[in-house]
């Protein structure tokens, strides 16, 4: 039963609900009625984001082994709960999964799967170490099950959904740019030349404030461009306070503890982000 516990642990189930339900967000912005009558795309399109989401965790605990050792010594593999090629078969078996619903999906969505894929691997492999480029290649990852969902809804990808798109990559590197002052014990050992690592973690904190502040100035633009309804504002309205508090708290106190909590915290204000593009479909 710990193993199966120690699996999970492994994909971050939360992080993979989120990208299979960003997957149906996407494809509710590009068309608002696909969401009743094209449930079929949209079940495959949520295997699709919650599996390899699943499959890209486990690679990067896979190769994060060393440096979670010293950051985070309680996660699966380094803990001895998972073997390392364990996780690698357990990840190769997500991905199947993926692509099979990715493919049944239609062919374009299968080859924004494999694009997808594609950066995070050579992110895992190579860019991770270079920092902010790095942190750019997940926020694209993150961005592109948005994209797939236009795809799957609309076989395009629709204006407000590259609006909202911008939001969420610059959201989430501000959120990668907050886990390198976590993780800049373990990362100064193996050469990741995150912005913690190179100019301290206040400097760190300074700029993921400075994204988490252009994604929440970006909010109100679908709004304003009647994307949205009326039901949009509330949802987003505490999306933009909860990443405003969250970076005024990071330049308040940018300790590993505090960045740690603000980490866990911003994925409430991604939910809730989320919550609010839903909401404006109706």
């Amino acid at each position: 039963m710990r193993e199966v516990g120690g699996y999970l642990r492994l994909i971050r189930p939360i992080n993979c609900l989120m990208m299979g339900f960003a997957v149906i967000v996407g494809a509710a912005l590009a068309n608002p009625n696909v969401l009743g009558t094209s449930w079929q795309n949209l079940t495959y399109g949520f295997v699709t984001g919650f599996a390899l989401t699943a499959a890209s965790m486990a690679i990067n605990d896979y190769y994060d082994r060393e440096i979670d050792a010293v950051n985070e010594p309680r996660r699966p593999i380094p803990s001895g709960l998972i073997q390392p090629k364990n996780a690698l078969i357990f990840a190769s078996a997500l991905t199947a999964i993926g692509f099979i619903s990715a493919f049944l999906t239609n062919i374009l969505c299968f080859l924004i799967a494999m694009i997808a894929w594609i950066i995070f691997v050579a992110y895992t492999t190579g860019g991770k170490r270079s920092g902010l480029p790095g942190n750019f290649l997940v926020s694209t990852c993150v961005s592109m099950p948005f994209i797939y969902g236009s795809i799957a809804a609309a076989n395009t990808i629709m204006p407000n959904v590259l609006i909202f798109v911008l939001m969420v990559f610059l959201s989430n590197t501000g959120r990668e740019i907050t886990k390198g002052i976590v993780d800049v014990q373990g990362d100064k050992m193996q050469n990741v030349k995150t912005l913690a690592v190179l100019y301290g973690e206040k400097k760190a904190a300074i700029n993921a404030a400075l994204f988490y502040f252009f994604a929440v100035l970006l909010s109100p633009i679908p709004w304003l461009l009647e994307n949205v309804s009326f039901w949009f504002l509330p949802f987003v309205a505490i999306t933009d306070f909860g990443l405003l508090a969250s970076a005024f708290m990071l330049l308040k106190d940018f300790s590993r503890e505090n960045a740690r909590k603000i980490k866990n915290t911003v994925l409430l204000w991604f939910l809730m982000g989320l919550l609010a593009f839903i909401a404006g479909t109706f």
